[in-house]
């Protein structure tokens, strides 16, 4: 009986192409399936044996506790550099945008507000 082995909903691409990879390089059978048209169906990896399941999840385990660690070390490693784009450097980047989107958050602020500052008059 097939078994969801991954999700794929909110998972970035290359991540899922690592997964695939390892499957295949393995010789696991698995299939996929999408989110579907209206996103309302389960984006998963499927294996086609259940007996499986164990050995793919260790596999997959492992692949993401090094993909974890190779992220951190490249974070940290953009961060000491000064490459991380904070909001401070986003801003400077790009002004307008920062102010439209600021103009839209005071906007639904007074938005929300409104109702109950005038409520007792």
């Amino acid at each position: 009986m097939a078994v969801i082995i991954f999700r794929l909903n909110g998972v970035p691409d290359d991540e899922a192409d690592e997964v695939r990879a390892l499957l295949e390089a393995n010789g696991f059978e698995y299939y996929e399936t999408s989110a579907g048209r209206w996103g309302i169906s389960v984006a998963a990896l499927w294996l086609k044996n259940d007996k499986d399941k164990a050995a793919a999840r260790a596999l997959i385990d492992t692949l993401q506790s090094q993909r974890q660690a190779r992220i951190q070390t490249e974070h940290a490693r953009l961060r000491e550099e000064g490459q991380l784009e904070n909001f401070l450097s986003r801003a400077l980047n790009n002004p307008l945008q920062v102010l439209f989107y600021v103009l839209i958050i005071i906007l639904i602020i007074y938005l929300s507000l409104t109702p109950f500052i005038f409520l007792g008059e």
